[in-house]
């Protein structure tokens, strides 16, 4: 167990007339990595399974097995036991092995809406295929959970959930009825001493009598007097005794106030009682009944900001791009699966949390890595798609997101000279060159032009092939643009022919040639972009932009906003709300699990010196770079922070015309350990609350946190991708935790916390372990370190603005010969909620949406039609037109194939 099991205030003895019956659930609960790598626990998981699947086939007493809940362990045994397939099924058919309905179990907090979703659906689908999945929502390690998960349940069939974490004082049963935002209510079992409460029982009657006797005084009036009690026999990569169906005969022969029986999970709770149960609405996330282990949101900074990187290129890019401009046919399903797969796998517990070996962060940030990849290829085929798709040469501007937006984008153009409106970023001259080489030396001659800016992209927009005096000419033009005006030739079978011409005469000579016109690199305002739809882009023609961004010294303003540094702190003020980012830092005493400050801390918030630059002046981007130099203590020795390192912080801060947030990317080397690093935010407002995005939903918290004797109740509260308070809204990149300090009038964001332990074994925020006491490296983090995040000062949409900060609109040249007129237009037109995926199931397009506001919504989809269908894909009732939400309600609308085509 991470964590031993607490003594309650009302512990006392209960005399008992009737005999008390027990659940028995056997169980093993199966980290697939976490203080050591996946290798060394699937050697123990083969054989585990090998023991267990023995078991269950020679001992009709075992009638019952709970896999913990997840389908993953079964994947891993079996890609080394294959032929152990037919045995799993037929005990999975029986009843007698319960798997899914989750792939991994996976932290709630840390990991979107979609990968939760996604990681039900991968395991409803492998338990199925293995003989159907286990028809309860199991979360019994999860560090806290989201308000929206009893909905998510619901919608996939399941009406019970079973949890450890995060329970509050207020829930004095071990039965409740927990209710999402929306209404949605399953019954929850809460498991008071954990996941383990029955592990290892003892042999002796007399001595499970006494162990049960105390287990039902520690529960005291959280148990009903008709209550069975649930006693979940296993723990961490625990292995079945094989000796328990025995154990509990003997001990019914005995015992006169107990009953025991091994069951399974879906049996026990089916029966278990229903009236006089109090509720809860919204997240469980209270450390009064255990540890919740909070500090799981900003260790490994690196990892959350990853996940929320490739999140986003899977869900807002990636697949409705590929949904909306590649052929259904073409649907890229194998390679979004492996992505999928990768993301799911690294949303486990102990995965994303980082609270883990150095090993395993590795193979996190490795899966990350491929499913990024993955991700960047579908968007680049299907912008490339969408490049083909018009009937005129031009450049269109490609929106993924649902919103009609307007934004910048990036284009090469033809000449010297940027049209009105627009921001010069790069010139590239006029100029010409000639280069005689031999026939075998052409490949890297021209690779070589590639690299050094003479041919655009590395190939040349033009070219002619011929032989004059027995030298092979080629004449290359390189013109750079990808505008509007442009009209792309095809090169690709004269260079073929020149290549293998060259090639038949290695020694022979070769004339090269390059014709290289003007050009330059330009930002440009695309102006209302139509949702999941395009327009061409008109540099020459298009309207002018009214709030333009100017720039000074220190100081930014395009309008709406104006950006002030001291270059006496490095701080900046929005509209004169000053001392936004000022960095705080503080050690850190704990581990990967808890922040816990030193005995003697030493709080550095000032730096040595400050320098601010400006980057760009506008008109349509302007940037002023910020350096400060701070001297931090190196490391903690014996609780207090010693040594001294020097640090220089560079921070971005970049305004934009029309918009109202201000773009802020922290980077630095860091050297020093065993510390956080907050920035500090100060507030228009004072705040009584924060509010922050959880899946599919806004969860709103109050200043303080409940704590309990396991440990202290601190309100670092982590985020999706923004928070806000008092009249500030931040939306980053992975910066999960946030606090409101100074009694309501800052909003720390947590840029980095520092530990070198997986945990201590007791920590002044957490007097016990909670896990193994194995020193880690990497999570110090020493080394180069990047930070995003964005601020907004006043009323504004944080949904709206959090698309506009991390969802980037693409500028796509093509060459005509498509179907399309070059004109605005839409695929799908989406109103009344917010998107949370769009892809292609089975052919058709699949659109998820939630209603994240207390009033009800009609979501609008004018022309279009289809089913509402379940998480698990499942017909509900249909549609036309568009469908009614309820407040917080989650829909999934399949379209027909008539109305989804591209």
């Amino acid at each position: 167990m991470r964590m031993a099991a607490l003594a309650y205030p009302w512990s006392h003895d209960q005399e008992r007339s009737v005999t008390r019956k027990v659940a028995v659930v056997p169980h093993t609960h199966w980290d697939r990595e976490w203080y050591a790598g996946f290798a060394y626990f699937r050697m123990r998981l083969v054989e585990l399974m090998d023991q267990l699947l023995d078991l269950l086939e020679s001992d009709p007493g075992w009638s019952h097995f709970l896999l913990d809940g997840q389908v993953a362990m079964v994947e891993d045994y079996l890609e080394l036991r294959p032929q152990a397939a037919p045995r799993i099924r037929d005990l999975v058919r029986a009843g007698r092995l319960e798997v899914g309905p989750w792939y991994v179990l996976m932290d709630e907090m840390l990991v979107s809406a979609e990968t939760i979703v996604r990681n039900l659906q991968l395991g409803v689908a492998g338990a199925t295929a293995l003989g159907g999945h286990l028809r309860v929502g199991y979360l019994p390690d999860m560090f806290g959970h989201t308000a929206q998960m009893p909905q998510i349940l619901r919608e996939a069939g399941l009406e019970h959930a079973v949890v450890w974490r995060g329970v509050p004082a207020a829930i004095e049963r071990t039965g409740f009825w927990w209710r999402a935002l929306d209404g949605s209510t399953v019954r929850a079992e809460y498991l008071p001493a954990g996941y383990g409460n029955g592990v290892s029982l003892p042999e002796d009657p007399d001595a499970l009598g006494r162990r049960l006797r105390a287990l039902q005084a520690q529960l005291g009036p959280l148990l009903g007097d008709e209550d069975e009690i649930l006693l979940m026999n296993g723990s961490d990569h625990q292995a079945p005794d094989p000796h328990l169906p025995a154990v509990l005969e003997a001990a019914n022969a005995t015992l006169g106030d107990f009953e025991l029986r091994i069951t399974s999970l879906a049996e026990h709770l089916a029966s278990a009682p229903t009236a006089g149960l109090p509720s809860w609405t919204g997240e469980l996330r209270s450390s009064a009944r255990a540890q919740l282990l909070m500090g799981v949101a900003s260790n490994r900074v690196d990892l959350k900001a990853a996940a929320a990187v490739v999140e986003r290129s899977l869900e807002r890019l990636a697949e409705p791009l590929a949904a909306l401009w590649l052929p259904a046919a073409a649907w890229p399903s194998e390679q979004l699966d492996r992505a999928w797969l990768e993301v799911v796998r690294n949303s486990a517990h102990d995965s994303i949390c980082a609270c883990s070996a150095d090993e395993v962060g590795a193979a996190v940030r490795s899966r990350y890595a491929t499913a990024k990849s993955i991700a960047d290829g579908v968007v680049e085929a299907s912008l490339a798609a969408a490049g083909a798709a018009f009937d005129q040469p031009g450049t269109v501007v490609v929106n993924p997101s649902p919103r009609a937006r307007s934004g910048l984008v990036e284009v090469v153009l033809a000449g010297a000279e940027p049209p009105p409106g627009c921001q010069l970023l790069e010139q590239r001259a006029a100029g010409s060159l000639q280069r005689e080489i031999r026939g075998e030396e052409l490949s890297a001659a021209l690779s070589e032009l590639g690299a050094s800016g003479w041919l655009d992209d590395g190939e040349p927009s033009g070219m002619s092939v011929e032989r004059t005096g027995g030298s092979l000419v080629l004449d290359l033009v390189s013109d750079g643009a990808r505008d509007a005006d442009r009209s792309l030739r095809p090169v690709g079978s004269a260079m073929a022919e020149a290549i293998a011409e060259a090639g038949a005469d290695p020694h022979g000579p070769v004339s090269i040639r390059v014709e290289r016109r003007a050009s330059m690199r330009v930002l440009c305002r695309a102006v209302d972009v139509p949702g999941y739809g395009w327009a061409p882009l008109r540099t020459d023609q298009g309207p002018p932009v009214e709030r333009q961004v100017r720039g000074g010294d220190n100081w930014l303003d395009n309008g709406l906003v104006h950006l002030a540094v001291s270059p006496a702190d490095g701080t900046f003020a929005l509209n004169g709300l000053a001392g936004l980012d000022r960095l705080v830092d503080g050690g850190d005493a704990g581990d990967t699990y808890n922040y816990s400050p030193p005995a003697e801390d030493l709080v550095v918030e000032r730096p040595d010196s400050v320098a601010v630059t400006l980057v760009e002046d506008g008109p349509l981007r302007g940037r002023l770079r910020v350096r400060r130099r701070l001297t931090w203590p190196e490391r903690i020795e014996e609780d207090r922070r010693v040594g001294s390192v020097t640090v220089e912080v560079t921070t971005l801060l970049e305004l934009r015309a029309e918009e109202p947030l201000v773009r802020v990317t922290t980077c630095f080397d860091n050297p020093s350990r065993d510390h956080r690093l907050r920035a500090l935010l100060p507030l228009a407002e004072r705040a009584e609350r924060s509010e922050a995005e959880c899946a599919f939903g806004v969860v709103s918290r109050p200043l303080q946190a409940e704590g309990g004797p396991g440990e202290v109740g601190i309100p670092t509260f982590p985020s999706r991708r923004w928070v806000r308070a008092g009249g500030v809204t931040v939306t980053h990149e992975g910066l999960a935790e946030h606090e409101v300090v100074d009694d309501g009038w800052q909003l720390a964001i947590t840029l980095l916390r520092c530990t070198g332990v997986i945990s201590r074994p007791n920590p002044v925020l957490r007097p016990s372990a909670a896990g193994p006491g194995l020193p880690t490296r990497d999570t110090q983090l020493v080394g180069p370190v990047a930070i995003r995040y964005a601020v907004a000062v006043g009323d504004v949409d944080p949904w709206a603005l959090t698309e506009d900060a991390w969802v980037p609109l693409f500028a796509e040249g093509g060459g005509g010969g498509g179907t399309r007129p070059l004109s605005a237009g839409s695929h799908l037109a989406v109103a009344g909620a917010e998107v949370s995926s769009l892809r292609r199931v089975s052919g058709g397009l699949e659109l998820r949406v939630f209603n994240p506001t207390d009033d009800p919504t009609r979501v609008v989809l004018d022309g279009r039609s289809g089913w509402l269908v379940d998480l698990l894909g499942r017909p509900l009732e249909r549609w036309t037109d568009g469908f009614p939400l309820r407040p917080w309600g989650i829909a999934t609308a399949r379209l027909d194939e008539a109305t989804a085509g591209n």
